[in-house]
């Protein structure tokens, strides 16, 4: 405990030590922040209102440290890695949005280092068109009020939860450490259209169903489906309703198997969990749970999401199934998640809350499975740019054959993040 209050008071001091960022950062038309402000926001702002001026860069980032004190333990026959209690490899991530016409700009994220990868790569990026003005000024006016286009290789929006998660550096936007534990995320090259109207919204989108972009693995890979339909109503001034629906659906991936859920080549954020000392296990993928999915898979997700002052309540209820490579038999998992929160103090700078997960599958085995985990986090934006936070975390498996590295595996402890966005 003594090393515990060491290092968290290292954190903190550096932090404070920190100089105010010299320039005033702007923000762009129909832009998620990237700061406190960008909390329980979804998707970007739908605003016909325009501030261009001309190309505008803005480069923004975020970084994140944790100090982990995590212990794990199972049944099975594989030794697991003997966890310390340190800080994790810190993350980092680029930035760069561009206005490049009105109602038209650009983003790019890099992540610059990464728990799977030390070195730089870049997370994808895409075009978003809120106006046609580049054809000629006012064309289809009336319809661009209401729709957005996006394409390029970028975060597809299949659910709510992966607005509230970490994407590597940037956890601002997660007011845990972990992530869910049927991790829905995926980038793939597509397009998105969206459509606005008051408090509704809906979306359709198609991808070419590959993480890894080539041209060497003809017919093993097909084209994915996503869509989405919501409700979004602000009914009074500490009021908010928000329901969506979602469906994403791919017929085959014979290469690597699809991707939506091993689609986050940043890791989890639990290192080495469930991980063995030969390398085995989950590896960077430490507490997650993997569907193995090949063939004709497809996936809803359910997302409710209400606000009542400084409480909120966002909720899971999602079922996916699918084949594997030479199966003809469906299997199926299911996650159930929901996270209670309570946002206090000026411009709600506090947080307290909990979050109760579950997933249930069948393995390719034939086994069924169940995982547990449930959350405590405490967080405090000392600026609306720097975020701590603390959580207690206990993950369990049950149902696991005996030589699985999962049988009668569990982990639990503390961890510490710091977190800057901009």
């Amino acid at each position: 405990m003594k090393t515990f209050t060491t290092y968290l008071s290292i954190v903190l001091m550096s932090l404070m030590a920190m100089p105010a960022m010299a320039q005033t950062q702007r923000d762009l038309d129909n832009f998620r922040y990237r700061d406190q402000r960008g909390i329980n926001q979804f998707e970007a702002p739908k605003d016909t209102l325009t501030t261009f001026d001309g190309v505008h860069v803005r480069v923004g980032g975020a970084s994140t440290i944790q100090f982990q004190t995590l212990s794990q333990e199972n049944d099975g026959p594989l030794e697991l890695v003997d966890l310390g209690n340190n800080f994790n490899l810190a993350t980092a991530n680029l930035d760069l949005d561009v206005a490049l016409y009105d109602g038209v700009r650009m983003h790019l994220r890099t992540y610059l280092s990464s728990q799977h990868h030390n070195e730089a790569y870049v997370k994808g990026g895409y075009i978003q068109v809120d106006k046609l003005n580049f054809i000629s000024e006012g064309f289809a006016e009336d319809l661009m009020d209401h729709v957005r286009i996006k394409i390029g290789h970028m975060e597809n929006n299949y659910g709510d939860a992966h607005f509230r998660r970490t994407d590597n550096a940037m956890s601002t936007y997660n007011p845990f450490v972990g992530n869910y534990i049927m991790d829905a995320f995926t980038t793939e090259v597509g397009a998105e259209l969206y459509y606005f109207d008051g408090p509704w919204l809906g979306m359709v989108g198609i991808t070419n169903g590959k993480l890894n972009q080539n041209v060497s693995d003809k017919d093993q890979t097909s084209p994915s489906f996503l869509a989405k339909l919501g409700f979004d109503n602000q009914f009074s001034e500490n009021g908010r309703f928000r329901l969506t629906g979602s469906v994403y659906h791919s017929a085959h991936n014979d290469a690597r198997g699809v991707y939506l859920y091993r689609g986050d080549r940043a890791g989890s954020r639990y290192y080495e969990v469930l991980s063995d000392v030969e390398g085995g296990g989950d590896g960077f993928r430490g507490g997650m749970v993997v569907p193995d999915f090949r063939n004709k898979m497809t996936s809803i997700m359910v997302n409710p999401f209400v606000k009542v002052g400084g409480l909120e309540f966002f909720g899971i209820f999602e079922t996916t199934s699918g084949r594997d490579g030479g199966q003809s038999d469906n299997r199926t998992y299911n996650q159930y998640s929901g996270e209670l929160l309570y946002r206090f103090g000026n411009n709600n700078d506090f947080h307290i809350g909990g979050r109760y997960g579950m997933v249930d599958g069948e393995l390719s085995s034939g086994e069924d499975i169940d995982v547990n985990r449930f959350q405590l986090a405490a967080g405090w934006f000392m600026t609306k740019n720097i975020l701590m936070k603390l959580e207690y975390v206990t993950q369990d498996y049950d149902g696991y054959p005996v030589t699985d590295i999962h049988h009668g595996g569990k982990f639990d402890g503390l961890m510490v993040e710091a977190a800057i966005s901009f």
